[in-house]
């Protein structure tokens, strides 16, 4: 992994220690794109990374007095849908949020890792492409801002020098007259990376199409504009015609890749079929309850708040676990995971894929249900982390955990933990799920045995026992 990690307190300590580092040191916020990178070796020669995670005040969203939405460098997809500002204005990068990973990486990754992370696929890119969005790039000497859609040189490529950090995402907020949609198909319902995406945002007057702005994503190796579809649908009424000229020439703006997710051939016929869907939703009326309202999100009743400690000195990770104190002077080139496990002891946490798409590795930080193999150890300094050994009392089994046994939702039993600590959050924020719902909270995890009727059973009853003096 790493050999070197830092802990900022502001965003000029991380800029100073970015050009101290050298080529061979990145910033890290969620951690969910770059620690696979390092683990898959995408990323050599990293030997420090530089954790700006716990800096106060990045993680907002903010229009400003001449209308610019402005989104910070810790915002997170979860943020994201939880932003009645980004529903009313930005729709198409609500939906795009809402689609990435699982709601334990949503609740970790960031808005701007997914676009420093440069994969055409990332679904966030289309729409604040589509948007008109800026980034601004800060090292130690100086600022600069560029426009999104010059910031890609290709496939994991961009135009950001290695002593630079993205310190904020910024548009003009679209008027009421605007609106905006995505669309993409996947392989899988959940965890599932974009096999093709588009990102439409429509000014419309009398309905009557002013302006037009498409984009493409998992199509090449950058994102790709539509631009004679865009030319070809100004001053027309989106009627059937249209549309399906409009989807022809979307079409024809690209000529799609293949892939381990997709063929050429089948990225051509989902290219103009998603052109046409997303056209008639924004005709029809864009329905936004197709990202509910009140999201599941497993994060329970909130952050919870560490009590106070000393600031990071790269010498312990000092920490609570399960209510317990410890300090740690080892294990600050692992995961949480392996933090957990092998520096802690405590083994109820499960390592099963590595990679974020499993859940068995769910953990509590700081009251949000994470991935904990995708998570730094020297992040737990200062937090709170609670595993599956701290769900239960001394006396009694949570009612999660009693529903399993009972409903026989354990088969093999290696996911479980995972799964009864997302159910565990998902009672803390539904005190009675529906089965979508329920759907949904465990949307993260895997059951390689197949047994998700009796999972969805047990947490369907517990639900009925649970009480809110049960939470972890």
């Amino acid at each position: 992994m790493w050999k070197n990690y830092i802990m900022v307190g502001s965003l000029e300590e991380a800029v100073t220690a970015l050009a101290d580092g050298g080529p061979h040191t990145r910033i890290i916020a969620g951690g969910t794109d770059l620690i696979l990178e390092i683990k898959r070796d995408r990323r050599p020669g990293i030997d420090t990374i530089i954790d700006i995670s716990k800096i106060p005040g990045l993680d907002t969203i903010t229009e400003d007095e001449n209308s610019v939405i402005h989104i910070g460098p810790l915002v997170t997809h979860h943020h994201i849908v939880a932003s009645p500002l980004i529903r009313e204005k930005a729709f198409a990068l609500l939906k795009a949020s809402w689609s990435v990973g699982s709601p334990q990486l949503r609740n970790r990754g960031t808005v701007v890792g997914n676009l420093v992370t440069a994969s055409p696929a990332n679904d966030t890119i289309g729409p604040l492409t589509a948007l008109g969005a800026k980034l601004l790039l800060r090292s130690k000497h100086a600022e600069r801002v560029v426009p999104l859609d010059k910031f890609y040189t290709g496939v994991r490529q961009t135009v950001m020098q290695p002593d630079e950090v993205v310190t904020d995402i910024f548009f003009d907020g679209p008027g009421p007259e605007c609106q905006s949609y995505f669309a993409r198909t996947i392989l899988r319902k959940a965890v599932a990376i974009s096999v093709i995406n588009i990102s439409i945002l429509l000014k419309m007057e009398n309905e009557v199409v002013q302006s037009a702005r498409i984009t493409l994503g998992a199509a090449a190796p950058t994102i790709v504009h539509a631009d004679s579809a865009e030319t070809h649908l100004v001053g027309k009424p989106l009627t059937d015609q249209v549309i399906e000229e409009a989807a022809a020439l979307t079409l024809e703006s690209t000529c799609p890749i293949s892939d381990l997710r997709g063929s050429s051939d089948y990225r051509d016929y989902m290219i103009r079929l998603l052109a046409k869907r997303a056209l008639t939703s924004l005709r029809d009326g864009v329905d936004k309850n197709e990202v509910p309202v009140d999201p599941v999100m497993l994060m329970g009743t909130g952050f919870h708040v560490s009590p106070p400690i000393e600031p990071w000195n790269g010498t312990e990770i000092h920490t609570w676990i399960n209510g317990h104190e410890y300090h740690f002077s080892s294990g600050f080139d692992k995961t949480l995971l392996s933090l957990i496990r092998e520096e802690a002891g405590l083994v109820g946490t499960k390592q099963g894929c590595g990679e974020g798409e499993c859940g068995s590795c769910t953990v509590y930080l700081d009251g949000r249900a994470v991935n904990s193999c995708l998570v730094p150890a020297g992040r737990a300094h200062g937090a709170q982390i609670v595993t599956v050994e701290g769900l239960s009392g001394e006396d009694a089994l949570h009612p999660v955990q009693e529903a399993f046994v009972e409903y026989g939702a354990i088969q093999c039993g290696y996911c479980t933990p995972g799964f009864v600590m997302s159910a565990a959050k998902l009672l803390e924020e539904r005190e009675n799920p529906t089965q979508d719902e329920i759907r949904l909270g465990i949307s993260g995890n895997l059951c390689r045995c197949t047994g998700y009727y009796k999972i969805i059973e047990a947490i369907e009853n517990a639900s009925k026992n649970y009480r809110p003096n049960q939470k972890a």
